[in-house]
């Protein structure tokens, strides 16, 4: 009688059941993972914002607060001096509106020199790329909000 080489059709399933439980098992946290991480993200992206804002007023006492993220970026970083067309204070990627599965907007800017803003980050797909919004005003306090956000009336609950 031959010895037979190799894995039986029944070893091979036996393998293959392990490996699909433990990814089972996996992926869910790999998800919450990623969710946990862009929502760290969006937190750090309107923290940049509020810095980037306070500092645009500083610079720029005349203006006020910037009225757009393209304002608060800018291309004369590379080419030129900033000004408060171009401030170079946030980078690009941030200025075009999303980061990290998040949409970002600036808004609420009135008054001259402007007095007040909005900053907020949404997800881009609920509850796959985030599950909480972000957003803060010009007390630079980041709160939050499980509904999407499209403005910031400051009543949402403060990020500890």
């Amino acid at each position: 009688m031959r010895k037979q080489k190799g894995f039986s059709l029944i070893e091979l399933l036996i393998v293959v059941a392990i490996i699909l439980i433990i990814a089972a098992i996996a992926i869910p946290n790999l998800l919450r993972a990623r969710i946990a991480a862009n929502e760290s993200s969006a937190v750090a992206s309107v923290r940049t914002i509020n810095t980037a804002q306070i500092s645009y007023n500083s610079a720029y006492p005349t203006a006020g607060f910037a009225a757009s993220l393209s304002v608060l970026s800018g291309t004369a970083c590379t080419t030129g001096t900033p000004d408060s067309t171009q401030a170079c204070l946030i980078d690009t990627q941030l200025s075009s509106g999303t980061k990290s599965g998040y949409s970002f907007i600036l808004s609420g800017v009135s008054g001259t020199p402007a007095s007040s803003y909005q900053a907020s980050g949404s997800p881009l797909t609920a509850n796959t790329t985030g599950v909480r919004s972000f957003c803060s005003v010009a007390d630079a306090v980041v709160r939050y909000s499980t509904a999407a956000l499209t403005s910031c009336a400051g009543t949402e609950t403060p990020l500890q």
